[in-house]
């Protein structure tokens, strides 16, 4: 699927609006009102500081005044939250209301960034050589100011749609307090329920050696879990040692663990992701992932790209490893007290019980004692809606060619597991573009492609008219 330099150029041109693109990376050089609504919006939010300590009312407010300065009521627009400084915005777009409505989601909270750490204020909105800089430009405030200037768009268009639109931009995603979208879910659940939810921060595009190659849907997440081991032991000097060591019988157990992989259990995302995945690899690679993507599943093909390739082990098991260890008091005597902490991915159908039966059958040592310390709230697979992955194959497919679209399984954590556990599906869908080599989120320089941004937002545009328009006839599971 290699493009020539002409044909990607124009694959990337705005249909609606046929821009000028500069030679350099397809920047448009010319913009026109609607890519200049959101690039305004996106330097505000960038300009705001939402890290924990600021909260992200400031960032709210401002998002409210231009949704209000723009026609939409006050009644549909809330800021609403437990404190003044920690507020969450949510708008609704009316519609028809012969469906029920369909949620889009993000964070106005960004993570600490250090000036001395950058090359340019973090907090200053910076255009250099194709590329937008500051803090959130990729997690997330781009989707924000996606999500803001298209309903701003449609409502300029006197667009109609047959169910409501709601976009909750909220606080404390990074900071993972019981803001947001938990605390929308627990006060104010009629502001945000509806039919499903569309989650920008779980999807996405990836882009290799300059190309984009992927689309993704994320559609579960990995539960995650932290265990403690530990041991005790008297001690004693360091001049008499013993066999009875508690750094010992940990460093037993840890290599037990080690040396155990859970089974595999693949589901229906899971399955899908293979099989797409297959259509960019070649070789036993490609092989493979068809293998593993049938039923029943090829153990062999399974084993060497779980050996091969962490992500892919990732995708098709339960995971425990070790991060942490703590053991002694001083270097002239045994130790009396060893700790390690254990972090497990579970995946969406696993539980804790069981994982915990698991690790103790392995750890098989009556001295170590196994202490479940946090779990996660378990949310189920959101099942692959028709009406959502045919919108994101046709979209993908009319802008940027030979792109492939896979549902993805997140071995992380975003906000969507809240909203699944409540019952309300998600899916992680985004038109943002980043290269899978230089990935800045949460770190120095953080930065988004000025192309990738708007070719997003156009991307976001059209699916927003989709799944909210009379051509959407509900959701059946492929």
């Amino acid at each position: 699927m290699k493009l020539s330099a002409a044909l990607f150029l124009t694959l990337t041109i705005f249909l609606n609006t046929g821009p000028v693109y500069s030679q350099e990376r397809g920047i448009p050089r010319t913009r026109n009102a609607q890519q200049e609504l959101a690039c305004d919006i996106f330097r505000e939010l960038v300009e705001i500081n939402t890290t924990v300590n600021m909260g992200s009312t400031v960032a709210a407010e401002a998002i409210a005044k231009r949704l209000k300065n723009a026609g939409f009521p006050e009644s549909d627009i809330n800021v609403v939250g437990p404190q003044s400084q920690h507020m969450n915005l949510v708008v609704r777009y009316r519609g028809k209301g012969t469906q029920l409505p369909v949620l889009f989601i993000g964070h106005l909270d960004v993570v600490e960034a250090l000036r001395q750490d950058w090359s340019s204020d973090p907090f200053r909105f910076t255009e250099i050589d194709g590329y937008f800089y500051g803090r959130g430009t990729t997690d997330m405030k781009n989707e924000d100011a996606d999500l803001v200037s298209n309903l701003i768009r449609l409502r300029q268009e006197k667009f109609l749609p047959e169910r409501d639109i709601i976009v909750a931009l909220t606080e404390n995603e990074e900071g993972g307090d019981a803001n947001g979208i938990q605390w929308l879910l627990a006060n104010r659940r009629d502001l945000i329920n509806a039919e499903y939810c569309i989650n920008p921060d779980g999807g996405g595009g990836i882009i290799k050696n300059g190309r984009e190659i992927i689309m993704t849907i994320q559609t579960s997440e990995k539960v995650y879990a932290d265990f403690t081991l530990e041991t005790h032991n008297k001690g004693g000097h360091s001049s008499l040692p013993v066999k009875d060591n508690a750094i010992y019988k940990m460093a037993e157990a840890l290599i037990r663990l080690s040396r155990y992989d859970f089974p595999l259990d693949l589901n229906e995302t899971s399955r899908m992701f293979f099989e797409r995945s297959a259509q960019i690899e070649t070789g036993l690679v490609k092989s493979d992932m068809l293998a593993v993507s049938a039923l029943p599943v090829d153990t062999a093909a399974a084993n060497r790209l779980a050996k091969s390739y962490p992500q892919y082990n990732s995708q098709m098991r339960t995971t425990c490893v070790a991060t942490m260890i703590n053991g002694g008091h001083a270097n002239n005597a045994l130790p009396q007290t060893v700790t390690s902490n254990i972090n497990c991915r579970l995946l969406p159908d696993d539980n804790i019980e069981h994982v915990t039966t698991v690790l103790k059958n392995i750890i098989n040592d009556p001295q170590i004692e196994l202490i479940n310390t946090y779990a996660a709230n378990p949310g189920p697979m959101s099942p692959l809606r028709k009406d959502v992955l045919d919108a994101v194959d046709n979209l993908t497919a009319s802008m940027w060619q030979g792109v492939v679209v896979t549902p993805v399984m997140a071995t992380g954590a975003t906000d969507g597991k809240f909203l699944r556990s409540a019952g309300i599906p998600v899916y992680g869908v985004s038109g943002m573009f980043g290269d899978v080599d230089d990935v800045r989120a949460h770190g120095r320089d953080e930065r988004m492609g000025v192309r990738e941004f708007f070719n997003g937002v156009e991307f976001m545009y059209r699916l927003m008219k989709r799944l909210s328009s009379d051509s959407v006839k509900g959701g059946q599971s492929r």
